[in-house]
């Protein structure tokens, strides 16, 4: 059997859009199926043909539910894929929640966006995928528990193991026959901390040929945050939010971030280290997330804290549009969580559309922001930003509180690589944004013995028994590695839009006002009419 290749077409410069390729003989398998998310540049690769041909796709492997490992099946279903799609039991019953609403969010968006090309004479334009095709999907799914070896197709077996990253999350190990011999593979998916509230620690088998691993982290060490010091932090944040007439606004993942930092709110509620205080989970799919989180309730760590916490008397979930908008008539200091958890989408943009120009609004960051989103140009400190066509002065508290983000942090991810040793043959890391990626990459070739590889979008590995050859094809590639992970020229243009408006409405009076317009029109005019222009104003004066 020929050596088997395997490509990079997601996750490769960036923490999104997860999506491997593995193709053993005449078998393809993808490990995830995600979508991209972040700068404007990165979220178009949704819409561009995938890298590959859909109806040649074997099998798909999940590690795990989150919508940036998930998120774009539907339309791997709709181009021509229709084989099974191999996931732990939890990870099913969360795909089958989270994809309908990923549709429903797309044809939601996609209606305003074609009312505005309207009046604008723009061409329509359609959805990824809607929720429909997301329903559709579900039944290729096939259940597998943890550590039971299944074939995926022939020459190829893999199983399951307890990543500790969310309900259901996986780290797949694969077993591909090659000659005489096995070439053992092992992805990490997303490696969960020794400090998750709902999950256990991540489990993986060790001696691997080749390790894919995640290095969202690698460059940052965060605070072991026990259960107690967490909460701690937490009673803090939300004592100096607390104010009569504001409102603290937790963007968060429907998914597991939602649960866990609900359980610690009503916790410090119920032994008195917090004022009981209204709190709202403005998401339909958190609402049928926890359903799923009930139903596994015995899987799951602190399980009965959980329980205690959504039959608090103060916890309310809405559901319909209706009883979203009505949390805008909500009086006195009230606690509202919503997705997503980088502020891209969903019902939070409204929330910080009516809060973030409030002094009295504090916003609190609970979980990775990627390059390029409004979570992380806040994070940044961004002093005006555009939601929804209009520019909000951001007068809120920002507070960044990373104790509660699913991902292992670099000492972590160190101990974590080094517990799989022997690794004969190399290390791909994924995953990650270029800093922090880089960062790994130095700090596991100080201990291991293999080469450490950070592959680039689209690139192609043959995994040979010598170790592993980038086979070059610039013609697949489709974003410069410097497009990856970064803010774009979208948001380099948004940013400046909004620093013109703000240094006009900071000028003394209407003249200044024609300076500055003055300056920007010169900078665009083309080089001989700004000497020209020179050349006038010189004669004038």
């Amino acid at each position: 059997m020929q050596e088997p290749k395997l490509s990079f077409h997601g996750a490769a410069g960036s923490v999104t859009g997860s999506c491997f390729l593995l193709e053993v003989a005449d078998s393809r398998i993808l490990i995830d199926c995600g979508m991209f998310q972040g700068s404007k540049s990165e979220k178009e690769l949704n819409y561009r043909p995938f890298p590959f041909d859909p109806g040649e796709i074997d099998a798909v492997l999940l590690t795990h539910a989150h919508i940036d490992h998930t998120g774009l099946l539907p339309k791997l279903a709709k181009e021509g894929f229709s084989g099974p799609i191999y996931a732990t039991p939890p990870t099913m019953e969360l795909c089958g929640v989270m994809l309908q609403d990923s549709g429903h969010i797309q044809e939601s968006e996609v209606k305003q966006l074609n009312r505005r090309n309207r009046r604008r004479s723009r061409e329509p334009v359609e959805p990824i995928y809607t929720a429909d095709d997301a329903r559709m999907l579900m039944p290729q799914f096939v259940s597998v528990p943890y550590q039971e070896w299944r074939e995926a197709v022939g020459g190829v077996r893999f199983r399951f193991w307890n990543a500790g990253h969310l309900l259901g999350s996986a780290t797949i190990e694969i077993e591909v026959g090659v000659a005489d011999s096995l070439r053992r593979l092992l992805f990490s998916g997303d490696v969960g901390t020794r400090y998750k509230m709902l999950e256990g620690l991540p489990q993986a088998p060790a001696g691997v040929d080749y390790l894919v691993c995640e290095s969202t982290y690698g460059d940052r060490e965060r605070d072991d945050y026990t259960q107690v010091a967490r909460r701690n932090r937490l009673r803090e944040i939300v004592a100096k939010a607390h104010n009569p007439n504001g409102a603290l606004l937790i963007p968060s993942f429907a998914v597991e971030r939602t649960q866990e930092v609900l359980t610690d709110l009503v916790a410090l509620m119920d032994d008195g280290s917090l004022p009981r205080s209204p709190i709202m989970i403005d998401s339909p799919l958190a609402s049928r997330a926890t359903e799923v989180f009930k139903a596994q309730a015995g899987e799951l760590a602190n399980a009965a804290a959980f329980t205690r916490a959504l039959n608090a008397p103060n916890v309310r979930f809405t559901e319909s549009a209706e009883q979203s908008k009505a949390l805008d008539l909500v009086r006195g200091f009230h606690i509202i969580i919503a997705a997503s958890g980088m502020c891209e989408a969903g019902r939070i943009r409204h929330r910080l559309r009516n809060w973030l120009w409030r002094p009295e609004c504090t916003v609190l960051l609970v979980g990775f922001q990627a390059a390029g989103t409004l979570g992380r140009i806040l994070q940044d400190g961004a002093r005006v930003v555009r939601i929804q066509g209009d520019e909000i002065l951001v007068h809120a508290k920002i507070i960044a509180f990373d104790a509660y983000s699913g991902h292992a942090d670099a000492s972590d991810l160190e101990e974590w690589v080094s517990a799989r040793a022997p690794i004969e043959k190399g290390v791909f890391l994924v995953h990650g944004e270029p800093a922090a990626r880089s960062a790994l990459t130095r700090r596991l070739s100080k201990t291991l013995k293999v080469p450490v590889m950070e592959p680039r979008l689209d690139d192609s590995f043959v995994l040979t028994g010598d170790g592993a050859r980038l086979l070059e094809d610039a013609a697949r590639v489709r974003l410069a590695p410097e497009q990856l992970g970064r803010p774009d020229w979208h948001n380099d243009f948004q940013s400046f839009v909004l620093d013109l408006s703000d240094r006009l409405n900071q000028a003394a009076d209407r003249k200044g006002r024609a300076v500055i317009l003055r300056k920007v029109k010169r900078a665009l005019e083309p080089e001989q009419d700004t000497v020209a222009a020179k050349e006038n104003e010189n004669a004038v004066h």
